[in-house]
């Protein structure tokens, strides 16, 4: 029986290694089947020629918000999925929010599903948002919804109509370590903010630089160390997510070093950004929303470096795009907080699009030249295969390997794109209106995007060649650690002292 697809002529890139060119990837029923040189074809084998251009895994990014009801102008699963195709990302982990008035997470589920099915271009599955962890939702709906795949949850430690006090944190937590479910935590100071915002408004300093000024890199560092401290005391593994502080990321990197469980990502938004650009233009002042997201972007150069220096040392596991987007000229969007002409930075959605642009962003400095800020396997990592670890997706997503399903990213030679491509807001396939890296030159694209065996994007020929139906929901088995190991001592208590809790 011969193979549905062989992709051939390209340099081959797993999480471990970079294979010599000559290598080829045989693909039947959607998953890869093999590697190997010279796999037989036969009359109904297709062949896709690689042209000399490196392949990687499909990207999983783990970190979007599409069809969101406090992002109204936002993209739904069909502009978002879209867009992530184009980029080369073929599984999206979105999420799925409870209210905290809701005393069962079960409706916002079925929501959910009903948002994404039949109308994603790649395969999705999704996060809960844990707003009001009753004691039924923790004991009853939880265990019932991994049974169901979804198997990872966010908590967030600021936003008043979504943060949990330590006591709910800590429930959650030891829910958590007991049922096996990967925990993400959005980690700032809320009363750190409240403070500042309400003295920055108090003085009529309410326009979106502000924003940066309101949310210091402290509030993120306190956060971070608390939420470490919490499931240091409950033994369970967490996830921070869009890290931009250099002294949180120590933090996390001093408790990788005591082999506690603990992972982080990082996003485009703080290795590119700097807060300068809240600050508008004289053509048009409030154009700084364009860039409002939290944490927000930092000041210094050197910030950027720090959370470079993160990706290229292990301390991040995955790289998200945190993909939450609102429509800029719209007054539902961004221009919230444009009222009666008057800027208020607190009412401005926030986040910034990136789950097309991700991969070609981290890409560029991928590689094996002198100034290459990561190897490519490194790459893969971040953004394929770390990422399907953490989150229950081993051995389906994520790598290049018999028996995953067929996700693969074909990118130009070099040679074929001496001057790289610039990315500009017209060529982006997402549902908003502006990109926050206009103008910025990226080294490579992809040139096809396939998603269990089928081409789903050819930049080359006709761009979005697949349907908005072809995206499946991935029911996810428990995720695994991928830093560290459960069963720490805790300084100074006894090494059985949580044994007296039960």
């Amino acid at each position: 029986m011969g193979f549905d697809l062989v992709v051939t002529n390209g340099i081959i890139v797993t999480a471990s290694e970079v294979l010599a060119l000559g290598s080829e990837i045989g693909v039947k029923d959607g998953k890869i089947s093999c590697l190997g040189t010279s796999l037989p074809r036969d009359a109904s084998t297709k062949v896709l020629d690689a042209k000399g251009g490196y392949i990687t895994p499909g990207g999983v990014d783990s970190h979007v918000h599409f069809a969101q009801d406090n992002s109204p102008t936002g993209d739904d699963f069909t502009s978002g999925s879209r867009s992530a195709i184009a980029g080369g990302t073929t599984t999206v982990i979105a999420f799925a929010s409870q209210l905290r008035s809701e005393t069962s997470v079960i409706p916002c589920i079925t929501e959910y599903h009903t948002r994404a099915k039949n109308q994603s271009y790649c395969d999705y599955s999704f996060h809960l948002i844990l707003t009001n962890p009753t004691k039924e939702i923790m004991q009853t709906e939880m265990p019932l919804l991994i049974t169901q795949g979804i198997t990872s949850v966010k908590l967030y430690m600021t936003y008043e109509p979504m943060k949990l006090g330590d006591s709910q944190l800590l429930t959650v937590l030891m829910g958590a370590r007991a049922l096996g479910f990967t925990t993400m935590v959005h980690a700032e100071n809320s009363d750190i903010i409240s403070l500042i915002t309400d003295r920055l408004e108090a003085v009529g300093h309410s326009a979106p630089y502000f924003h940066a000024i309101s949310r210091p890199q402290i509030a993120e560092n306190e956060a971070t160390y608390r939420i470490i401290s919490l499931a240091e005391l409950t033994d369970t593994p967490i996830l921070i997510v869009h890290m931009s502080s250099e002294i949180a990321m120590k933090h996390v990197r001093k408790a990788q070093t005591r082999m506690l469980p603990i992972h982080a990502e990082t996003c485009p938004q703080y290795l590119f950004l700097l807060s300068e650009r809240l600050k508008g233009s004289e053509r048009d002042a409030f154009e700084g929303a364009k860039c409002v997201c939290s944490p927000p972007l930092r000041h210094d150069p050197k910030d950027l470096e720090a959370m470079w220096q993160g990706i290229a040392n292990g301390t991040f596991t995955t790289f998200s795009s945190d993909h939450a987007p609102s429509t800029y000229n719209h007054a539902a969007g961004k221009k919230l907080g444009l009222r009666d002409g008057v800027m208020r930075y607190r009412d401005i959605p926030n986040g910034v699009p990136g789950v097309e642009t991700r991969l070609p962003l981290l890409f560029s400095h991928a590689g094996r030249e002198k100034d290459s800020k990561l190897s490519l396997h490194r790459f893969v990592q971040l953004t394929s295969s770390d990422p399907a670890k953490l989150y229950g997706l081993e051995g389906t997503k994520g790598n290049i390997a018999p028996g995953y399903d067929a996700d693969l990213v074909i990118w130009y030679p070099e040679a074929e794109l001496k001057n790289g491509v610039t990315i500009e807001q017209k060529n982006l396939h997402h549902g908003v209106d502006y990109t926050p890296y206009e103008g910025m030159t990226v080294k490579n694209w992809p040139r096809y995007t396939i998603l269990r065996g089928k081409v789903v994007w050819d930049r080359d020929g006709e761009g979005i060649v697949g349907k908005v139906t072809e995206g499946k929901f991935l029911k996810r088995n428990k995720g695994r650690i991928v830093v560290g190991k459960l069963g720490g001592e805790v300084n100074g208590m006894l090494k059985s002292e949580r044994e007296f809790w039960y």
